[in-house]
């Protein structure tokens, strides 16, 4: 199916694509912010929680991140009303002044040989704060990014949520790097790790600034609307189509977590690579799917979002057994960097175009309720798991069962995708 490309006017084309680098630079700040806790908590956690066994400091961290992770559904539903009552630009400004807080609160805080018990309740409250505000994020963004991307070119302009929620997630790395090539050991864990929670909120007040001078997409009749952001409105009249992005999305949520996050540990404990090894195969991979989003998109301009999605669910359920399990005995970084390859393209027929795939599911009056809150929770339980199912699977000796939940949930996600309509029941004539 071949979109027919509007026409625009030379500057109607730049405010459009002006709109997309605003909302898009709060999506890379919000996952930089989110996943700079991960990547540094290394270094900050004797200092909250302290102990005389590194692991368990570790898991008090851990558990702190996964607080965040579980307070997203809440924040697709308060952000989510918010954009449909109030407008997509002030829960998006919102959001990122959120996570700006949030961050900033992080690197200020006080630690445990100063405050004692306060400080591991702060630390919690940060993250509760950046969870609520990354959980609010992606449905607003997503249904922002949709509504003025350029009709005929939805795909690829949309791609863009996906290109800066990866970028996010590199740049966090990259500058953890930079701090171990310049600080010490011991001048990382005494101050150097609060520098990147900084430079987070920093960059969250230039995003704020940005996102300031974006035109609003929706129109005050819409946002008065009774059934604006009403979650009873949501499932009185949009049920199947919740349920139909739940079920794409927790296939999606868990795939993409699989391959990204949880693969770096996977080629160290199960490959057995080392450590160094297995975070360059993972940077290089990242970046070259951070890449593709955009071709991905584009591609699903020409061929249709259901045909990409039904590529996606049918690709993903026959390969991610043979990927895995040849990763798991591979000892060539070379190798392990393509497969891994291969299947972060596979994913990308999903993530290239999941936000559009879901705006386009429901009406304006409750677009960013929907889009977020069935994220959200698909994500919360299937994305958010991942990592603990697959090591609980392996410490129990049925790793191979892992590779097979994924399979599943993957022929899951291509069943529903049946039943995404062949033209878009929303948002083809919005804007």
């Amino acid at each position: 199916m071949t979109t027919t490309t509007a026409h625009y006017t030379g500057e109607e084309r730049s405010k459009r694509i002006f709109a997309i680098v605003g909302a898009s630079s709060g999506n890379l700040v919000e996952w930089f912010d989110f996943y700079v806790y991960a990547f540094c908590a290394i270094y900050f956690a004797p200092a909250f929680f302290p102990s005389d066994n590194p692991t368990v400091q570790l898991v008090n961290t851990a558990g702190v991140f996964a607080a965040g992770f579980l307070m997203r559904p809440i924040g697709g539903w308060i952000f989510g009303r918010l954009a449909d009552k109030k407008g997509r630009k002030t829960s998006m400004m919102i959001s990122v002044l959120m996570m700006c807080f949030g961050s900033l609160l992080i690197a200020c805080l006080p630690t445990y040989s100063s405050i004692g018990v306060w400080a591991p309740l702060l630390l919690l409250f940060a993250r509760l704060l950046q969870g609520l505000s990354v959980g609010g994020e992606y449905g607003t963004t997503a249904t922002y990014m949709s509504e003025v991307a350029l009709k005929g070119q939805r795909g690829f302009f949309a791609s863009f949520q996906y290109v800066t929620l990866i970028g996010g997630q590199l740049l966090a790395v990259l500058l953890v790097v930079i701090l171990q090539q310049f600080l010490s050991e011991d001048e990382l864990r005494a101050y150097g790790w609060r520098i990147p929670f900084v430079v987070g909120a920093v960059a969250a007040v230039i995003s704020l600034f940005l996102r300031r001078s974006l035109k609003e997409t929706t129109s005050k009749e819409m946002r008065e609307n009774k059934d604006a952001g009403s979650i009873r409105a949501l499932f009185r009249d949009h049920k199947a189509a919740f349920i139909t992005v739940l079920g794409y999305t927790a296939g999606g949520s868990l795939i993409f977590y699989t391959f990204t996050t949880y693969m770096q540990k996977y080629l160290v404990n199960t490959a057995g690579m080392h450590a160094k090894t297995a975070s360059y195969i993972m940077t290089g991979a990242l970046f070259l799917y951070m890449c593709m989003q955009p071709l991905f998109g584009m591609l699903a301009d020409k061929i249709g979002r259901r045909n990409s999605m039904l590529w996606f669910g049918a690709l993903g359920t026959l390969f991610t057994v043979p990927i895995l399990l040849s990763l798991k005995s591979i000892s060539s970084p070379v190798l392990a960097f393509v497969l891994i390859t291969v299947a972060l393209a596979i994913v990308s027929f999903y993530t290239s175009i999941s936000g559009l795939v879901k705006a386009e599911m429901f009406p304006p009056e409750v677009r960013a309720l929907g889009v977020g809150l069935a994220y959200a929770v698909a994500n919360a339980i299937f994305g958010g798991s991942a990592e603990y199912v697959a090591l609980s699977l392996k410490a129990g000796g049925m790793e191979n069962a892992f590779y097979w939940y994924v399979t599943v949930m993957m022929a899951v996600a291509f069943l529903f995708s049946l039943r995404l309509p062949k033209q878009a029941a929303y948002l083809h004539h919005d804007l």
